[in-house]
C-alpha cells in the first residue's frame, strides 16, 4: 500500500509536502535569517542582549509566562480531578463551559478586565482608583487574565492523564489509607508528566500572546516585536527581536511534547480494572465547578454586556464594521475547512506511523503549535514578500489563510490523529485483503468512524481561525480587517461600548458552533 505509485503515498506524500510549506518554512525561515550571516547582524543581535530595555522585555516575558503556568495548574488540575473522579452529572456540557474560555480569544478577556477596572467599574468602586491604576494595567492583571483563559489546557491534560491511570492502584491504597491521601501519593504522581507538559505548553502560548499585553500596557517580546515590525517597519530589527522568543518557545515545547509521549494521542483508559468516582467529593466539585465558569466565562460576559449596553444602539457600529465581520466568516469558514483537509491526512500519517517516528510527529506538531503568532506573521512576510509568483500572493486574503493554516494545521493533526488511532488498523488490512482501494477505504471505514472527529476538528478550526490576531495583523492586506483586526485597532479611539458591543458579536459567534457542538457530545452521551 505503500508503494511508489499507490494512492496512500501519492495523498498522504502531497499533504506532508503542503505541511512543509504551510506549517515548517515560516518559522525555518525567520531562524535561518536570525542567525545566517549578515554585515552588522551578529553586533545589532549583541547589542539587543546587553540593552536594558531588552532584558526588562525578557524578564516580563518570563514572570508573565511562569505566572500564567502556574495560575493555569493551580485552576485547571482540581478540574480535571473532578471530571475524571468525581461523578457529576452532565459532564459533557460542563466539559464544554470550562473549555470555552481556551476557545475565545484572550484579548476579549482583556476588554472585559479593563472594563471591569474602569473607572465605573467594580475594582475602583470598591477600592478606589489607586488599585485601578495598580491592578488594570499591570503585569498581574495580565496573568490573571491569560490563566483563566489557558486553565483549560491543564485541566484536560490532567483529565486524560488521570483516566489512563490503572484503577488497581487506587483500589489498594484506598484500603489502607484516606482519599485525599491517595490522590496525593498514588494519583497525582502518575498524572504529574502530563500535568507538567500542559505547563510548559501555557508558558509558551502566554509569552507568545500578543493582544492582551497589548491592551494591559505590559511589555514583552511579542509587542516589541510587534511594534518594530508594524509600526517602525524595521522587518531586521523585528527578526532579531523575535529570535530568542522563537528559541525559547521552541525549547519549552519541545520538552513538553517528549514529557506527553504517547498520551497527546491517547484518551481512552489504561488497561485493568477502571478508576474509582470519589463520590463523597460531588458536592465541592460542583460548587468548584460553577464558580470557574461563573468567574472565567459569565462575568467577563456579563460585563461586556453591561458596557454595550451604556452606548448608543449596536445597529450602526455593526454596520460600521460589516465588511470585517463579513471577510471574518469567510475566512474562518474557508480556513477551517482548508484546515481539517490538509490535517486529517497529517493526522492519519502520525496515527499509522512507528512508534518512534510517531513520537518525533507528536514534538513537531507541540512545537509548531506553539509557536508564537508575531514570529509566524513576520516569518510568512519574509517569505513571500518578494517578486515573482509568490509576491502575486502576498497582498491578498490568501495572507490571512496561510496564517490560519500555520497556526492551526498542527493541532487539528494532533486531534484527528487521537480518532484514528482508534479505529484498529486490521480493519483496513481486511479491506485490502478483500481488494479495495485505499482511497475507497479511507472513504467508507475510516472517515464514517472518524466523522464526530472531523466535526469537532472544523469547529475547533473555525473557532481559533475567527479570534486569530497576533499572525493576521501582520499579513492582512492594506484595505482589509477581520473582526479582531477591527476591534484591537479601534480600542483607542472608539467608545468602549462599540468595542464592547463587536467583542460580544464576536463572542456570540464563536460560543453557537461551540453549544451545537456541546448539544451533540451531549446527546451522544446520553445514547
Amino acid at each position: 500500500m505503500w508503494g511508489r505509485g499507490s494512492s496512500r503515498t501519492l495523498v498522504i506524500g502531497t499533504a506532508l509536502a503542503a505541511f512543509v510549506v504551510v506549517c515548517l518554512l515560516p518559522p525555518m525561515y525567520m531562524l535561518v535569517l536570525s542567525v545566517a550571516p549578515a554585515a552588522g547582524r551578529q553586533s545589532a543581535f549583541a547589542a539587543l542582549l546587553l540593552d536594558t530595555r531588552q532584558r526588562e522585555l525578557l524578564a516580563n516575558s518570563a514572570l508573565l509566562g511562569a505566572g500564567t503556568a502556574i495560575l493555569a495548574t493551580i485552576v485547571g488540575v482540581p478540574l480535571g480531578l473532578a471530571l475524571a473522579r468525581i461523578p457529576l452529572r452532565r459532564k459533557a456540557v460542563l466539559r464544554l463551559a470550562l473549555v470555552a474560555p481556551v476557545l475565545l480569544p484572550p484579548y476579549v478577556a482583556g476588554l472585559a478586565w479593563i472594563y471591569l477596572g474602569g473607572s465605573r467599574g467594580l475594582i475602583a468602586a470598591v477600592a478606589g482608583r489607586d488599585l485601578l491604576s495598580d491592578w488594570t494595567y499591570s503585569l498581574p492583571g495580565a496573568v490573571i487574565v491569560l490563566g483563566l483563559a489557558l486553565y483549560p489546557l491543564s485541566m484536560l491534560a490532567t483529565e486524560v492523564a488521570m483516566r489512563r491511570i490503572d484503577g488497581r492502584l487506587e483500589e489498594a491504597a484506598l484500603l489502607v489509607a484516606a482519599p485525599g491521601r491517595t490522590l496525593r501519593r498514588i494519583t497525582l504522581p502518575l498524572a504529574a508528566p502530563s500535568i507538567l507538559a500542559a505547563a510548559l505548553v501555557v508558558f509558551v502560548l502566554a509569552i507568545s500572546e500578543l493582544g492582551v499585553p497589548g491592551l494591559l500596557r505590559v511589555r514583552v517580546y511579542t509587542t516589541e516585536v510587534f511594534t518594530a515590525f508594524a509600526a517602525l517597519y524595521d522587518f531586521g530589527r523585528a527578526t532579531l527581536l523575535a529570535l530568542p522568543l522563537l528559541l525559547l518557545s521552541i525549547a519549552a515545547a519541545v520538552v513538553a511534547g517528549a514529557l506527553g509521549g504517547e498520551r497527546l494521542l491517547a484518551s481512552r483508559r489504561g488497561a485493568g480494572v477502571p478508576p474509582l468516582p470519589f463520590e463523597a467529593w460531588r458536592r465541592p466539585a460542583g460548587a468548584a465547578v460553577s464558580l470557574v465558569v461563573a468567574v472565567a466565562l459569565l462575568i467577563p460576559l456579563a460585563v461586556l454586556g453591561r458596557e454595550a449596553l451604556g452606548g448608543p444602539s449596536t445597529r450602526d457600529v455593526l454596520a460600521g464594521s460589516r465588511d470585517a465581520i463579513r471577510n471574518s466568516l469567510v475566512l474562518a469558514a474557508t480556513g477551517a475547512t482548508a484546515i481539517t483537509a490538509l490535517a486529517v491526512w497529517i493526522g492519519y500519517a502520525r496515527a499509522r506511523s512507528r512508534p518512534r517516528v510517531g513520537r518525533s510527529m507528536d514534538v513537531l506538531l507541540v512545537v509548531l503549535f506553539a509557536l508564537p503568532s508575531t514570529v509566524v506573521g513576520v516569518g510568512l512576510i519574509g517569505l513571500w514578500n518578494r517578486p515573482g509568483p509568490l509576491g502575486a500572493v502576498y497582498g491578498t486574503n490568501v495572507m490571512i489563510l496561510l496564517a490560519y493554516l500555520a497556526r492551526l494545521v498542527p493541532v487539528a493533526a494532533l486531534a484527528l490523529a487521537a480518532s484514528v488511532r482508534l479505529i484498529p488498523a486490521s480493519q483496513e488490512e481486511a479491506a485490502a485483503v478483500s481488494g479495495a482501494g485505499w482511497l475507497r477505504t479511507m472513504m467508507h471505514i475510516v472517515f464514517p468512524q472518524i466523522r464526530h472527529g472531523l466535526a469537532a476538528a472544523w469547529v475547533v478550526a473555525f473557532i481559533l481561525a475567527f479570534g486569530e490576531l497576533g499572525a493576521t495583523i501582520l499579513v492582512a492586506p492594506a484595505g482589509e480587517a477581520t473582526l479582531p483586526i477591527r476591534i484591537y485597532t479601534i480600542i483607542a479611539n472608539t467608545p468602549s461600548s462599540h468595542v464592547a458591543a463587536l467583542a460580544l458579536l464576536q463572542t456570540a459567534v464563536i460560543l453557537v458552533p461551540l453549544a451545537a457542538l456541546g448539544l451533540t457530545l451531549s446527546a451522544r452521551e446520553n445514547s
